[in-house]
């Protein structure tokens, strides 16, 4: 399991993964990961997350970059002290890598700003780094 945290202008992000060995073929190279994201609103605005930007790299090097509107289909607003949880997945080629990325968030007030997602692993516990 892994873990990742920062916090850009007051919007909280908060990543756990863990290998998910029901969704994985190791033997024909697919490793699939779950991850659970938190995303707090610790500013005194609110605001609304429009679009996710994923750079996802495995083991050999390979880096995929993953764009799109929303996460899990929507487009959360977060009032301050409000927070949105949600888990999704990635396969990877290989049996470890890692995923950073940023959210692009819009304020009540037409500002639009990147809220980063740091850095964490994904590693199939048996694999050796």
């Amino acid at each position: 399991m892994s873990n990742s945290e920062v916090t850009t202008r007051g919007v909280r992000v908060e990543v756990e993964s863990r290998y998910s060995p029901e969704h994985s073929n190791p033997a024909e190279k697919q490793w699939f990961f779950l991850y659970t994201v938190t995303i707090g609103n610790r500013g005194e605005r609110p605001v609304r997350l429009l679009q996710r930007h994923w750079v996802i790299l495995d083991a050999t090097g390979h880096v995929e970059e993953v764009r799109g509107p929303g996460v899990v289909g929507q487009q959360p607003l977060l009032r301050p002290g409000e927070q949105f949880e949600y888990t999704s997945g990635c396969p990877l080629r290989t049996p470890f890598g890692s995923m950073r990325g940023s959210y692009q968030m819009l304020t009540d007030q037409g500002e639009l700003f990147d809220a980063e997602i740091a850095q964490f692993a994904l590693s199939e516990p048996a694999s050796v780094q």
